[in-house]
């Protein structure tokens, strides 16, 4: 079979809270399920309540007593990012942070304070519920990222999209954010002396629902590319492996170990220098404590 980490690698998780970002479909609801099963006490983080009660009782067919719940949460408004950060630290301590939730290549959308949806969302929304509640996360923060990360390009000039708007570079922008922003996570958390670590993960090339805005003829196709692709629950291992993985350190980036990393089990995964570029994570973090005004402190 392989060497790497699977659903079946994940430990007894009792006694352990997680929140998780975008827990009601795809590789959120597949990790919740799994670590739900594992005895874990899971929050689904999700904007609508309807679908994560559903996912809810999805869950709970396969395993009955799973300790569930919802925390209302929608990363395109900053105002209930703070709402839903405010929930959370007047709650118990979690110990691990799933920031999963990601909108990838919509037609041109705008966040309620005005940025362009998949930087607002993927990045900015990230950004700000991690600066907010990171003081209450006892172990680690996982930050999802993509393959699409290695052809993204910042632009800071026109982080809005005002002046040109092209879905598929965004989304490479937006993911490139993501490693950005989870290395320099690290290393800040490590200068404060905190134990908790950020760590890095990405699906590979995962049937999920974030394929809904390809252009059909693609979408038609996706049911004939799929066995070269992750299932949703194959997509997740290394979003668990990055959550409960015994082997895992701050700073590690993890992801399929297939050609391309595209398919497989979970084990290290490859970033581009850019990614890992110190001076450009710090333009880009203190340029989101200016854009969503929220500074973690760190």
């Amino acid at each position: 079979m392989g060497s790497g980490f699977t659903a079946d690698d994940v430990a007894e998780q009792t006694g352990r809270r997680f929140l998780i970002t975008g827990a009601n479909a795809g590789i959120g609801f597949e990790a919740a399920k799994i670590l739900a099963a594992r005895g874990g006490s899971v929050i689904l983080a999700c904007r609508d309540a309807d679908r994560a009660e559903a996912a809810m009782n999805r869950i709970r067919v396969d395993v009955p007593k799973a300790d569930l719940s919802f925390q209302p949460l929608d990363l395109a408004d900053l105002d209930r990012v703070r709402d839903a950060a405010a929930a959370v630290l007047a709650g118990p301590r979690i110990d691990v942070l799933v920031n999963n939730a990601g909108v990838m290549i919509p037609p041109k959308t705008l966040t309620k304070q005005g940025y362009e949806l998949q930087f607002g969302v993927n990045h900015l929304g990230t950004f700000a519920f991690t600066g907010l509640v990171h003081p209450h996360v006892e172990d680690r923060i996982v930050v999802t990222a993509s393959l699409a990360h290695k052809d993204g390009a910042i632009d800071f000039s026109d982080l809005d999209a005002s002046r040109s708007y092209h879905k598929w570079g965004r989304y490479q922008m937006s993911k490139l954010s993501n490693l950005l922003f989870m290395y320099e996570l690290d290393r800040r958390l490590g200068a404060a002396g905190r134990a908790t670590q950020a760590i890095g993960c990405h699906p590979g090339v995962a049937l999920t629902e974030l394929t809904r805005h390809l252009p059909l003829p693609l979408r038609a196709l996706t049911p004939l590319a799929a066995p070269f692709f992750n299932s949703a629950g194959q997509g997740a291992w290394p979003t668990l492996q990055a959550a409960t993985g015994a082997h895992v350190q701050g700073g590690d980036y993890l992801g399929p170990q297939g050609l391309g990393e595209v398919s497989g089990r979970s084990g290290p995964a490859r970033s581009t220098r850019q990614a890992r570029d110190p001076k450009l994570a710090r333009e880009l973090w203190e340029r989101s404590v200016e854009l969503t005004g929220v500074d973690p402190g760190l």
